[in-house]
């Protein structure tokens, strides 16, 4: 058996460092293994001064836990940066454009570009919001699409998440601790910032306000309350924002119109940006027994009088037998080729690519169609026996609700780990803002790192942690 070649390490670390971590590789050397654990339990004191956590409900003990930050940022030129930029943005104007075009003319299913079962009988397909018009032709607001790197100029979308994609506080809170804890390497350094995501996210909100806005939008940041695992990014958000943050007994719809409730009385919401899933955004259309959301938010935005973002039903761009598609969306919507690749995909919903997989089960990354934060995915090379045989039973049983992707040597950046600095594989997370007048990207995005050793998830769900970003602005 040929030996696999080492991964892609984004430094160069430790034979030949490459250009843009140059400044890095001399901060290293000269820092000492001590002097680097003093820096990290420094950052853990900032993070839980702050009061940045994230919430894991599914194992025992204390769910609310800090988020592990590595000290060593993740570096990009910016040349990289802008090739990553133009596929980014190429990408969600296609993934709004098929959005917009599933709920009304569903061209791309009439021309047999895409299967119509795959869209009308998706768990995700919101029926709801067929003939819909929305300001902009825009269904997902905030995209956060999922990248890794397997080479100097190979770059791959893992997965788009179009309904409620997080991690931006993360994004900015670590730039934060990082200009704290080094001032002299970041003046030395010239990063690209990213403490405008919050005015970049505001003015794309206001931009989608609906046509009979009077004045200044009022926009509203929906939270499902303080139970939630991301609330802590919700009320950073609001807070950063300048605009309330609200849960649902706070709005009330009257005559298809909503308003919130205040100590001056009612104000009338134009936008909202909800952070709870559609089927308990209103108890008179969805789940009937919800209180997380308000009676006749949807009513209000078919009237036209309210803007929900991201959209109901853009959660059928997030699910993983569509996003093989993708790369036929750019060409179709935009005639356009792509410029950034899908990771290699098996429709295990074909007898043909369901017998590869499941001949070639350790080999391959098998991953539910709906799932997320790591869960409900295999990892071949690194499973047992019981774990094979579990994922082949499940294959067999309902092939359509998963897919199957080669296992990629995702790139490695150093990172401070017990035994010293060591190379961890990485992805990325970069968030794209579309609004009606233009698409808006802040330069980096959210590093996740898998802190074990050869572990390629990098979830925090999972053991994983996040790193800042560098974009070198030369």
């Amino acid at each position: 058996m040929t030996p696999q070649a080492p991964p892609f390490d984004e430094m160069g670390w430790p034979d030949q460092i490459r250009p843009p971590y140059a400044m890095i590789d001399a901060w290293l050397k000269s820092a000492t293994p001590e002097q680097l654990a003093l820096k990290r339990r420094e950052a853990e004191v900032l993070f839980r001064r702050i009061g940045i956590t994230f919430a894991v409900y599914t194992e025992g003990g204390d769910a609310e836990r800090l988020i592990p930050f590595d000290l060593i940022p993740r570096v990009m030129a910016q040349a990289e940066w802008q090739r990553l930029r133009q596929g980014l943005e190429q990408r969600a104007k296609a993934l709004n454009a098929f959005l917009h075009d599933v709920y009304h003319d569903r061209d791309i299913i009439r021309a047999g570009r895409i299967p119509e079962k795959l869209i009308l009988h998706n768990a995700e397909f919101r029926p709801e919001m067929n003939g819909l018009d929305l300001p902009g032709h825009i269904y997902s607001h905030i995209s956060g699409i999922d990248m890794v790197r397997t080479g100097p100029d190979d770059y791959y979308v893992l997965e788009d998440n179009c309904r409620t994609p997080s991690g931006v506080s993360y994004m900015v809170e670590n730039r934060e601790v990082m200009q704290r804890l080094f001032p002299d390497l970041f003046r030395r350094a010239r990063v690209a910032p990213v403490a405008h995501y919050a005015d970049e996210l505001l003015e794309t909100l206001r931009s989608v306000a609906p046509a009979n806005c009077h004045g200044e939008p009022t926009v509203v940041l929906l939270t499902p309350g303080i139970h939630n695992s991301a609330y802590y990014e919700h009320a950073f958000l609001a807070d950063e924002m300048g605009i309330d943050l609200v849960e649902g007994a706070d709005l009330l719809v009257r005559n298809d119109i909503c308003y919130m409730r205040t100590t001056a009385g009612l104000e009338r919401v134009d936008v909202i940006y909800r952070r709870i899933d559609d089927d308990y955004l209103d108890p008179l259309v969805f789940r009937p027994e919800s209180a997380l959301g308000a009676p006749g938010l949807h009513f209000a935005s078919r009237a036209g009088n309210l803007t929900l973002t991201n959209a109901v039903g853009a959660g059928i761009a997030d699910d993983k037998a569509v996003y093989i598609h993708v790369p036929e969306m750019i060409r179709f919507y935009l005639g356009e080729e792509p410029l950034l690749s899908n990771v290699p995909t098996y429709d295990c919903s074909k007898a043909d690519e369901l017998k590869y997989v499941l001949e070639h089960l350790d080999e391959l990354v098998v991953k539910a169609v709906h799932g997320s934060g790591g869960y409900g995915m295999l990892v071949g090379p690194q499973a047992s026996k019981a774990q094979l045989q579990e994922f082949r039973d499940l294959l067999k049983t309902k092939p359509e609700t998963y897919i199957a992707q080669p296992t990629l040597a995702l790139s490695t950046v150093p990172t401070f780990v017990e035994s010293g600095v060591a190379p961890r594989h990485v992805d990325l997370r970069p968030f794209v803002l579309s609004g009606s007048d233009k698409v808006r990207v802040v330069p980096g995005g959210l590093t996740r790192v898998a802190l074990k050793e050869g572990s390629l998830v990098v979830n925090s769900s999972q053991g994983g942690g996040t790193k800042d970003t560098w974009v070198l602005e030369e």
